[in-house]
């Protein structure tokens, strides 16, 4: 049987599985399968594949990440957060609206999850949203909206993902994540202020409250710091930063802020491990069926189609890898979407002459759009959960929000020289750069 056809069952049984409600890695598995059973591919190599996804040591930073995100909201240590991102812009038009991008972007910072982020931003500031006339719609619209911060700004278990499959620079797309990140954020920030409810405005703290929210949260606020810090300065990879992080938080935070809660942080563990099994199937399961999909050329078919409508403009094959991977995160999640696609994003990004980490930074950035829109819309649909509303009123309020996120996308795409300039300036090595000849400064390509 010929390898398109093939291609096309495979992709036919993952979709068919998916939408009678089977879970995303044995829906994949499924199209994997049939492909072996139809093509000259062993099974046994089959699951050789599924092994060899799991088996990367820069996976290993993802539980401890989701771990600092699980002690960080356990611990209820994340009200002081969310005291000192009130007293920060509680005043401002859209008043708790405003408060909810301002805690993402604090707590992205410490837990790199969109699903983390959602859990814990619902628990702590959907009650008092609604309590203060918020539509449940909207609460549920902007939370999840915010949430996929944590997919852009370091640490980004994305960027994490990415960076470990498509052999790029992690701390090279944690730098490049930042300016997207605020991007969303601000952009959030001013849709609520001109066209979101303008909710219940608190009083302008003064100075001295500022000072001690900011003093009050100054031990939690440190972690994005250490994570960074080690980071940039080469005193320990990314996955070593997440032990870090951990420790930091069992050795330091919870002992000064909550001593109560030690005797729980085997529980934090344990629950730690079972959500991180989640996207570790997954991965698996990716990881074949995107083998089988290269092996079959699939990757190389899509490749010769795009590069023959874009030849080889950059800006143009990123637009078509958006629009592709907007389709495709519809209905797949960002993890394996990465590793099934990477063989054909390593090919377009060789063929436009795009820099790794500039490609990287744009799909994900389109991969966490996706975790908003319909029909899968993750975040969006795991937020409507926790505020009781249904997944269609939730999809409604969001849809003007997307502006913001299409904006951010196109500047990213077209202003490459912004998005890079952090990461050149700090770890010029990520995004190619090179000594100088003469040992002073780098020369980096345009």
């Amino acid at each position: 049987m010929s390898a398109p056809v093939v291609l096309a069952l495979m992709s036919f049984c993952f979709l068919f599985f998916g939408y009678l409600g089977v879970p995303v890695p044995f829906s994949l598995m499924a199209g994997v399968f049939v492909g072996a059973v139809l093509s000259d591919v062993s099974l046994a190599a089959i699951i050789q594949k599924i092994f060899d996804g799991v088996d990367s040591e820069a996976l290993l930073a993802i539980p401890f990440f989701l771990l600092v995100g699980e002690l960080m909201s356990s611990a209820n240590v994340v009200v002081r957060i969310a005291n000192l991102s009130v007293s920060l812009v509680g005043h401002i038009r859209g008043g708790l609206s405003q408060v909810v991008v301002v805690f993402s972007m604090f707590f992205s910072e410490m837990s790199g999850s969109t699903t983390a982020d959602v859990a814990v931003m619902s628990r702590a500031l959907g009650g008092p949203m609604r309590r203060e006339g918020y539509e449940p719609a909207f609460i549920a619209a902007i939370i999840a909206s915010a949430s996929t911060i944590a997919a852009l700004v370091p640490p980004s278990i994305t960027a994490v993902v990415y960076g470990a499959v498509g052999n790029v620079s992690i701390a090279g797309l944690f730098m490049a994540g930042v300016v997207p990140g605020l991007m969303i954020g601000f952009g959030l920030m001013i849709y609520c202020y001109f066209f979101g409810p303008s909710g219940l405005r608190k009083p302008r703290a003064p100075l001295r409250q500022v000072a001690f929210a900011a003093g009050d949260a100054a031990l939690p606020m440190m972690i994005p710091v250490i994570l960074l810090g080690g980071i940039l300065t080469g005193w320990f990879t990314p996955t070593e930063a997440g032990v870090v992080a951990v420790a930091y938080i069992i050795v330091v935070v919870i002992p000064a802020l909550n001593r109560g809660h030690l005797k729980k942080i085997p529980y934090d563990f344990c629950l730690a491990g079972l959500i991180f099994s989640l996207p570790l199937i997954t991965i698996g399961a990716a990881n074949a069926f995107g083998w089988m999909l290269a092996y079959l050329r699939g990757a190389i078919y899509i490749a010769d189609w795009i590069t023959s409508i874009a030849g080889n403009d950059p800006h143009l094959i990123m637009l078509l890898m958006v629009l592709l991977f907007t389709v495709v995160g519809d209905f797949i999640e960002p993890v394996p979407t990465i590793i099934i696609f990477m063989p054909l994003v390593n090919a377009l990004t060789q063929a436009g002459d795009i820099n790794g980490v500039h490609m990287g930074v744009v799909l994900i950035a389109t991969l966490a759009f996706g975790l908003i829109t319909p029909p899968y819309g993750l975040v969006l649909l795991m937020a409507s959960k926790f505020v009781g509303i249904s997944f269609a009123k939730a999809l409604r309020a969001a849809l003007p929000i997307y502006v913001v996120f299409l904006v951010t996308i196109c500047f990213t795409i077209y202003f490459p020289k912004v998005v890079l300039w952090l990461p050149k300036q700090v770890i010029p090595e990520s995004v190619g750069c090179f000594k100088a000849p003469g040992g002073t400064g780098y020369i980096c390509p345009n």
